[in-house]
């Protein structure tokens, strides 16, 4: 099973559990407290998903990890690079 077929699965799930109770599709006979909790979860789990979300990307770019070797490497052929462009006449 796929990561699409498995997020459709769950959302699809979420979402027929939210009509059963909203609109209270099997005569559940819910309080009627329950109907209004219910009514804006998909609005709450929106937007507690974008701040998982953005929470999940400020810490994984603040924990990435630096290669100081790879950075020492890339310097080197950059300085290589404007010494040949010198030899063949590129003013910089």
């Amino acid at each position: 099973m796929t990561k699409l077929l498995e997020w459709l699965f769950g959302v699809s799930l979420v979402g027929a559990v939210w009509a059963l109770v909203t609109f209270d599709l099997l005569d559940l006979s819910l309080p009627k407290t329950y109907r209004e909790v219910a009514w804006p979860m998909p609005l709450y789990l929106l937007v507690s998903f974008g701040c998982y979300s953005l929470a999940t990307v400020g810490y994984r770019v603040a924990t990435f990890n630096d290669c100081e070797e790879a950075a020492k490497e890339l310097q080197g052929q950059i300085k290589e690079a404007k010494e040949d462009l010198r030899k063949k006449g590129l003013k910089m």
